[in-house]
């Protein structure tokens, strides 16, 4: 039988989902009953209109498996090397360090959607000769920021080669760069910039990821 991370526990119970600001990023209030009774309120942000952001919500309840709202790629050259960007972040007023990632646009597959990012981003593709093996997505999406929004990032490794410039937007500042597998942990040790603790895990399990 296969283990399962559900609790009994009686849950909250949602009532209302209540748009509280409109916007790309959309700001809500979460009304729940919790098991004592009471009323309790949570503010989170999704992209997602009111109805769909309620329907995933109640998907979640149900223990149902949503579709992932966006990409990470963990890009592996021909070398082994693994190639990184970094980009202007405009929350945080600074240049940071990243994996290429984007969100899944309607009705576009997972590798489309891998290797027009990367593409747009890097200049680099999925390389073709290697088939269904360039793409190796993890079992499941996760979350970006369970605290505070729903977004699930599928996490997806891909084999990689150049195949001309990138074509970021003209507000996106980017900047592609390597890095060999021996680097990995002294540029873990001395970065500065600031990085995500997705990236950060990422790139301490992308020493070991195999070379194609």
């Amino acid at each position: 039988m296969t283990k399962t991370a559900r609790s009994e526990r009686p849950l909250p119970q949602l009532i209302d989902v209540k748009l509280v600001h409109d916007g790309w990023i959309k700001k809500y209030a979460l009304v729940y009953q919790l098991p004592n009774g009471e009323i309790f309120s949570y503010e989170s942000v999704s992209r997602k209109s009111t109805e769909a952001y309620r329907a995933e919500l109640e998907a979640n309840a149900r223990g149902e498996k949503s579709p992932a709202d966006a990409v990470c790629v963990v890009p592996i050259l021909p070398d082994g090397s693994v190639l990184l960007i970094r980009e202007f972040r405009y929350p945080l007023n600074s240049w940071t360090i990243a994996f290429p990632a984007g969100l899944l646009e309607a009705g576009e597959s997972l590798i489309t959607c891998v290797d027009r990012e990367l593409h747009e981003e890097t200049g680099y593709r999925v390389r073709a000769e290697l088939g269904e093996a360039a793409v190796r997505p993890l079992p499941q999406a996760g979350y970006s920021s369970m605290g505070m929004s729903g977004e699930s990032v599928q996490i997806v490794i891909a084999y990689v080669e150049k195949d001309g410039e990138a074509s970021p937007e003209p507000i996106e500042l980017i900047e592609p760069f390597t890095l060999k597998r021996e680097e990995i942990p002294t540029f873990l040790e001395t970065n500065t910039i600031p990085i995500g603790t997705r990236g950060q895990l990422l790139l301490e399990i992308a020493r070991h990821i195999e070379v194609l």
